[in-house]
C-alpha cells in the first residue's frame, strides 16, 4: 500500500513540476534555516554541561547596593578572596569550594616571550569540581606547590615543541620561575572559562604576587571567581538565605545591607548572567528564544506555502477524490495518500536542505564567531530532532489538504459544486496574511536594529574616540613613565600621550567612599562615585571638554595628592547646582582629602547601555595600567605606529609589542547587536523569498483558473494594465492586511529590545512606511510577472483552454 502511495505521489510531482519545484525549494529553505538555527541554539544551551557535576556546581555572586535607596550599584560574578575558605568552614553542605583568579602574564622560555591573557590562578581542588582532561601530571598534586604551572596542550606545543614540558620552567613577568607540573586538553568551546594556563593558587601567598594577608582580609578586591560544589541533596536556596547572617558575622555587622551574596548554577552562567565582569563574552537566553522563534516561523512560512498551493490545487484534484470514493476507497486510504505525498516532498526538501546547510555553515560561523560543525548533525539526539521535525513538517503541511479534500461527498464533487466553491479559499487567504505578517515583522526588526547601530556609531561620546592607540603599561617600577611619554611625543605624528587606570569602552568597577564639606568637617556622602585614576595628560589626550575649573597641572604640586576632577553628573548628584559651584570645594575620596579643581562635561566612558555614572578622577600613578596615545590620522597613522613600536622595542626589548585601537574596542561592545542586524536581515530576506515563492505559485494557479475569463475580457476590449490589476489586486490586499496586523507587533517587540539601551533612537514612522513600500513592491513584482504573462496571452488560445 505504501509503495502505491509513493508511486502516485511521485507521478503527481512530475505532472505538476512547477508547483512541485516551488514547494520543494520553499520547504528546503525553511528546513535549512531551522537546522542552522538549531545548531546555534544547541551550542548555546550546551555550555558547561560537559561537566559531570554541573547539576550541583555553583559560582558565588556578589551584588553591591546603594545604601541610600537599596538599588543595585554593581553586580559581580567574582567575590573577595576570604569568602572561599570561610564558606567552606561555615557551611558543611559545601563539599568543595574553589577559588580562581584570572590574570595576564608575560611568559618566557628560552628566546621566546609571549603576552598571555588566558592565565588562571586556581586551587588544586578545581579538578574535583570542573572536568579537565589531564594528559600529563597528577591532577591531585600538580597545583599543590607554589610556583607550579599547568599548560594546555596547544600551549605546551607552542613553548616546547616536541619536547616534554614536564619539569621545565617558564619565567613569569621577569620576576620568578614557574615549574611545569602538568598538561591538560583545552576546555571545550562551550565553557564559560577557557584557560591556557593554570598556576598554583598558593603562588598568591607570595608578597610579590598578592600576599597571604590580602587573601585572608581583603574584602574590597572582588576579583576571585569562586565555585561551590554542594553535597548531593542540598537545597541551594537554603544556603543563600543563610548568607546575610554569614556576612554580618564574618565581615562586619550590617554588611548584608550593602553586600548581597548569591549562588548561580554553573549551566546558567553563559546564558543567564548580567554581571559586570564576565571573563568570556556571555550569551543571552533572550536571543536564544528569539532565534528559535525565527527558525520556527520561517519553517512555518514554508509549511504555509505548501498548504496554500495544495489547497489551491484542491479544485483540480477534487474530482480525483470523488472517483476514488466511488470505486470504494476509504477516507483513511485517501488521507494516507495525501500525507504520503507531503512526506515524500519534505524528504526531498530535507536532502536539499542538508546541502544548503553544508554551504551556509561557514558563513554562520563567521557571523556568530562559533565553531559549529556538521558532526553535530549526526548526534543521536539531534538526528532524532531532525527526524521529528521532518515528520511534523510533512504532517502539518499535508494535514489540511488531506482532511479537507477527503471530506467531500462524491456526488457534490462529481457535479463540480465543490470545485467552484474552493477557488476563493478564505483559509488560504489567512495563510498568506500570516506568512507575510511574519516577514514584515522581520523587516521592521532589521531596520530598527540598523537605526540603533547607526545611532550608536554617530553618537557624540564627549571625547575623542578615533585615532587613539592603547598600550598596556609594563609592570616594572624602574620605568620612568614621564620620560617614556616624552620619547613617544618626540615624533610629530604622536599628538598626545596619557595614562589611566581604566580606558573608555571598559566598565568602571571601582568605587570608594566620598566625603563633602558639611560645616567645619567632612561628612560621608550617600552618592556612589566611580573611581578613575588619570595623569595630567589624560584629558587632553581624549580632547575632553571642561565644564568648569581646570585640568590637573604640573604647576601645582598638590594636584598629585589633593586634587580631584569630577564629571557633571557627579557634581550634580553631590548637590552643587552648577559645575562652577563645585570648584574649590573641599572633597574627600577614599583615604584622600583635598578639593575639587575641575569639572568635565559628561562623557560616555561605558557602553550606551549604561547611564553616565558619577565619576571622581584623581592622580594615583601606581594604579595606571593603560597608556593612551592620540596619533595623527591619514598618512601619519602608519608613521605614528612605527614610531611607537620602535620606542617600545628600544625600552622594553623583552616585552612583545602589542596595541589596539579604541574605536575597535567600542565596536566589540556591540558585536551581538551587529550580528543580530545581519542575521535579521538575512532571515527577513529568506522569509520574503519563501513568501514570494508562495505568491508566485498562487498567482500562477489563479491565472490558470481564469484563463477563459481573461480571453473573454480581452475580446471585449480589456487592456493589459486592467487585466494585471484584476489578477493582482486580491493578493496585494492580503499583503496590505499583513502589514496592518504585523506593524503593531513589530513596534512592541522592538520597543522592548530598545529598552536595553539607556541611549537609544526612536522608532520612526518612516520605518513602517518603507517596510510597506518594500513589501508591496516585492509582492507586486512577484504577482505581476505571472499576471502580465496571462494578460498578454492570445485570446484565441485562452478561449480554447477548457
Amino acid at each position: 500500500m505504501l509503495r502505491n502511495y509513493l508511486k502516485i505521489a511521485f507521478r503527481n510531482l512530475l505532472k505538476h513540476k512547477t508547483f512541485g519545484f516551488i514547494n520543494i525549494v520553499g520547504v528546503a529553505i525553511g528546513l535549512a534555516c531551522f537546522l542552522l538555527i538549531a545548531l546555534y541554539v544547541r551550542d548555546e544551551v550546551s555550555f558547561d554541561r560537559y561537566n559531570t557535576k554541573a547539576d550541583r556546581t555553583y559560582r558565588v555572586l556578589r551584588t553591591f547596593l546603594n545604601s541610600n535607596d537599596g538599588t543595585v550599584e554593581l553586580k559581580l560574578g567574582t567575590v573577595a578572596p576570604p569568602f572561599g575558605p570561610l564558606i567552606k568552614q561555615d557551611f558543611p553542605q559545601a563539599e568543595e569550594v574553589v577559588r580562581t583568579l584570572s590574570t595576564s602574564s608575560l611568559l618566557k622560555y628560552g628566546e621566546h616571550t609571549y603576552n598571555e591573557s588566558r592565565v588562571l590562578f586556581a586551587e588544586e581542588a578545581i579538578f574535583n569540581v570542573l572536568d579537565f582532561k589531564v594528559i600529563s601530571g597528577n591532577p591531585a598534586q600538580a597545583l599543590a606547590q607554589p610556583f607550579s604551572i599547568m599548560l594546555s596542550r596547544p600551549m605546551a606545543e607552542k613553548y616546547f615543541g616536541n619536547e616534554s614540558p614536564m619539569g621545565k620552567s617558564l619565567r613569569s613577568n621577569n620576576q620568578f620561575e614557574l615549574m611545569v607540573t602538568g598538561v591538560f586538553e583545552p576546555l571545550p568551546t562551550q565553557s564559560h572559562i577557557r584557560p591556557d594556563f593554570l598556576i598554583s593558587f598558593n603562588t598568591l601567598n607570595d608578597n610579590r604576587v598578592y600576599g597571604a594577608e590580602g587573601l585572608r582580609t581583603n574584602w574590597g578586591n572582588n576579583s576571585f571567581l569562586t565555585y561551590v560544589l554542594l553535597a548531593k541533596g542540598t537545597d541551594p536556596d537554603k544556603l543563600v538565605k543563610a548568607f546575610p547572617a554569614f556576612q554580618n558575622r564574618r565581615i562586619e555587622p550590617k554588611a548584608s545591607t550593602y553586600s548581597v551574596l548569591n549562588l548561580q548554577k554553573l549551566t546558567d552562567i553563559h546564558l543567564r548572567s548580567d554581571t559586570d565582569d564576565a571573563l568570556e563574552a556571555d550569551g543571552d537566553i533572550r536571543y536564544v528564544y528569539m532565534f528559535s522563534a525565527i527558525g520556527l516561523f520561517i519553517l512555518l512560512i514554508a509549511c504555509i506555502n505548501y498548504m496554500n498551493l495544495a489547497t489551491a490545487r484542491s479544485a483540480g484534484r477534487a474530482k480525483e477524490v470523488g472517483m476514488r470514493k466511488v470505486v470504494g476507497a476509504h477516507r483513511s486510504q485517501l488521507v494516507g495518500q495525501f500525507l504520503s505525498e507531503s512526506l515524500m516532498l519534505v524528504v526531498f526538501a530535507l536532502s536539499l536542505a542538508v546541502v544548503l546547510v553544508v554551504f551556509c555553515l561557514p558563513f554562520l560561523n563567521d557571523f556568530t564567531q562559533k565553531q559549529l560543525t556538521l558532526n553535530q548533525l549526526t548526534h543521536p539526539v539531534f538526528l532524532g530532532i531532525v527526524a521529528g521535525i521532518t515528520l511534523l513538517t510533512g504532517l502539518v503541511s499535508g494535514s489540511y489538504p488531506a482532511f479537507f479534500l477527503t471530506s467531500f461527498q462524491p456526488i457534490s464533487v462529481l457535479k463540480g459544486k465543490i470545485a467552484s466553491a474552493m477557488r476563493t479559499g478564505r483559509f488560504r487567504q489567512a495563510l498568506v496574511v500570516t506568512q507575510f505578517a511574519i516577514a514584515v515583522v522581520l523587516i521592521i526588526s532589521t531596520m530598527v536594529v540598523y537605526n540603533q547601530m547607526d545611532y550608536i556609531r554617530n553618537y557624540k561620546l564627549g571625547y575623542q574616540k578615533d585615532q587613539i592607540v592603547l598600550l598596556r603599561t609594563v609592570e616594572d617600577s624602574t620605568v620612568n613613565v614621564e620620560a617614556l611619554k616624552q620619547e613617544l611625543k618626540s615624533n610629530s605624528a604622536v599628538l598626545e600621550v596619557g595614562q589611566s587606570s581604566r580606558i573608555p569602552s571598559g566598565r568602571l568597577l571601582d568605587s570608594w567612599d566620598a566625603y563633602v564639606a558639611k560645616g567645619d568637617s567632612m561628612a560621608p556622602s550617600k552618592v556612589i562615585l566611580k573611581a578613575l585614576s588619570i595623569d595630567h595628560d589624560f584629558i587632553p589626550t581624549y580632547a575632553m571638554k571642561m565644564a568648569a575649573g581646570r585640568n590637573f597641572s604640573r604647576a601645582y604640586a598638590t594636584d598629585d595628592t589633593a586634587a580631584f576632577i569630577l564629571n557633571e553628573t557627579a557634581a550634580r548628584m553631590l548637590g552643587w547646582k552648577n559645575p562652577e559651584q563645585a570648584i574649590g570645594k573641599a572633597f574627600g575620596y577614599g583615604q584622600r582629602r583635598g578639593q575639587v579643581v575641575g569639572v568635565t562635561k559628561d562623557f560616555h566612558f561605558e557602553s550606551l547601555r549604561q547611564a553616565i555614572p558619577p565619576i571622581a578622577m584623581f592622580m594615583l600613578p601606581e594604579r595606571n595600567s593603560w597608556i593612551s596615545v592620540h596619533v595623527a590620522g591619514g598618512a601619519g597613522l602608519q608613521t605614528a605606529l612605527a614610531h611607537i613600536e620602535s620606542v617600545w622595542k628600544r625600552r622594553f626589548s623583552s616585552q612583545p609589542f602589542s596595541y589596539e585601537f579604541l574605536d575597535q574596542r567600542f565596536g566589540r561592545l556591540y558585536t551581538t547587536e551587529q550580528t543580530q542586524q545581519q542575521l535579521f536581515g538575512i532571515f527577513a530576506g529568506i522569509a520574503i523569498l519563501i513568501s514570494c515563492l508562495g505568491l508566485f505559485g498562487l498567482s500562477m494557479f489563479m491565472a490558470e483558473q481564469r484563463t477563459k475569463e481573461i480571453g473573454i475580457r480581452k475580446v471585449l476590449g480589456a487592456s493589459t494594465p486592467s487585466l494585471v490589476t484584476l489578477l493582482s489586486k486580491d493578493l496585494l490586499k492580503l499583503v496590505l492586511v499583513a502589514l496592518l496586523l504585523a506593524s503593531p507587533v513589530a513596534w512592541w517587540v522592538m520597543n522592548q529590545w530598545l529598552e536595553g539601551f539607556v541611549y537609544r533612537t526612536s522608532i520612526s514612522p518612516w520605518v513602517f512606511v518603507l517596510t510597506a513600500v518594500t513589501a508591496i513592491a516585492i509582492a507586486f513584482a512577484t504577482v505581476s510577472f505571472q499576471s502580465i504573462k496571462a494578460a498578454l496571452m492570445n485570446p484565441v488560445k485562452s478561449l480554447k483552454s477548457e
